[in-house]
């Protein structure tokens, strides 16, 4: 009786421990290429921390437009390139990325001004504001040009912003 329990016991787990194995590599390819959510595309890259107001004077020098920046993160454990990519706001200025490697959990942020990228900081090289204060969407887009996040903020998100610049 004991030796039968034990055995079905085993045949038991063993099943269960096939059942597992079986379901992961499903829930991994949920997090691939394969299953695009209705409007978003799954990726682990993702829009971070968003510094739409430039602190101090909207004075329009290379300091402060570079006080602008949108947190681009990796969220996942691989490495992504992220060549082709665009972010771009509402108004339409777009941002493409270089052959930029986001190493997994770590994050770069895209600054507005003049700068010389590296692995923490990328510069749109621009010499005007793109994020408007009053309300504004950041959206990040694959080299297939699905959205893969995007983030609305001021009057047409909901979230804060007030006074500065308007393009």
């Amino acid at each position: 009786m004991s030796r039968n329990a034990s055995r079905i016991a085993a045949a038991v787990f063993g099943s269960a421990a096939l059942a597992a194995t079986a379901v992961l590599p499903a829930a991994a390819a949920g997090h691939g290429r394969h299953a695009p959510a209705p409007h978003h595309y799954r990726s682990a890259v993702t829009l971070g921390a968003i510094q739409y107001d430039s602190p101090g004077r909207d004075d329009r020098s290379n300091r402060s437009l570079n006080a602008e920046y949108v947190t681009v993160k990796n969220t996942g454990h691989l490495p992504v390139n992220l060549r082709g990519w665009t972010l771009s706001d509402r108004s339409g200025h777009t941002y493409r990325f270089g052959n930029v490697r986001l190493n997994g959990h770590s994050q770069v942020r895209v600054h507005t001004g003049i700068g010389r990228d590296n692995r923490f900081d990328l510069y749109q090289d621009r010499r005007a504001y793109v994020w408007d204060n009053d309300g504004d969407t950041a959206t990040l887009r694959n080299d297939h040009r699905r959205i893969v996040d995007s983030k609305t903020w001021g009057r047409h998100g909901g979230h804060y912003g007030h006074g500065g610049h308007h393009h």
